[in-house]
């Protein structure tokens, strides 16, 4: 029974050649070898700055190591369609590295939300930004649909009214301020012309004071906020002052004289 036992070991093959036969790349003078700790596995250089590692698998085999690193096998990428009303978006991605809140980034650009302003829901259900795409089932071509959170739709309404009455108050100021440069010229020429020592009729000063009230009633009228309550007030404050030179003004017409040229001439006899 020894002697069939010898046999059968003589039969098999040498390490080295059974190494030959699996046709093994073996380093020459130009490859450097390296223990690894793990006496079942060894790393070799290829001499051209890369390097592979061999692994010895049970029944004395040994092959390639398979890479451990989970970043440096590529994820599958799916297509992933989004409905937002009457648009459509569809993005790659790799559902075991995406979040719904990576997602909602990507829609931002596209549709203008910000992510805390859209809702995702996948199969009926909202989906919270922590989670996974594939942990909820996201396959390729599957279909999402985005809406908008209400309370941020409600803000974003309030938002274009504030905006509406803030365009509005504009308008009125900038209305009033153009009626304003027009009554400036008159107050600056009846100014002119009682310096100069001409008496006015007292009417023109009292109708120009008039319509000077009639502006600042008009500014009293526009409600405004902010920077337009800021305009409004450069306004009133240009009213007071060309009232308050009108006051001043009638004042000093009433000391002039006024001088009568008559042409009747005396007929001496």
């Amino acid at each position: 029974m020894n002697s069939s036992i010898c046999s059968c070991r003589a039969s098999l093959p040498t390490s080295s050649a059974f190494q030959s036969s699996l046709k093994i790349p073996v380093p020459d003078s130009g490859e450097e070898e390296r223990r690894d700790p793990n006496p079942l596995m060894t790393t070799m250089s290829d001499g051209k700055g890369g390097s592979f590692r061999w692994e010895m698998r049970p029944g004395g085999l040994l092959v390639q190591m398979r890479s451990a690193d989970p970043e440096a096998a590529s994820s599958p990428h799916v297509r992933v369609r989004v409905t937002c009303g009457s648009s459509r978006y569809e993005f790659s991605v790799a559902p075991n590295a995406t979040t719904f809140g990576d997602l909602k980034k990507l829609l931002a650009t596209e549709t203008g939300l910000q992510p805390a302003e859209q809702r995702l829901l996948y199969k009926g259900k909202e989906r919270m930004n922590s989670e996974f795409l594939d942990a909820c089932g996201v396959k390729d071509r599957s279909k999402l649909v985005l809406t908008e959170d209400p309370s941020s739709l409600e803000r974003r309404y309030i938002a274009m009214r504030k905006n509406a009455r803030i365009q509005s108050a504009h308008r009125a100021i900038f209305t009033v301020s153009m009626e304003l440069d027009k009554l400036a010229d008159q107050v600056s020429a009846i100014e002119k012309s009682i310096s100069s020592g001409n008496k006015m009729p007292e009417i023109q000063v009292t109708t120009l004071i008039e319509l000077l009230m009639r502006q600042a009633v008009k500014l009293d009228c526009i409600a405004t906020e902010g920077e337009t309550s800021l305009q409004k007030n450069v306004q009133a404050k240009r009213v007071q002052n060309y009232v308050e030179t009108l006051d001043v003004l009638k004042i000093r017409n009433s000391r002039l004289q006024s001088f009568v040229v008559t042409s009747n001439w005396e007929i001496f006899n």
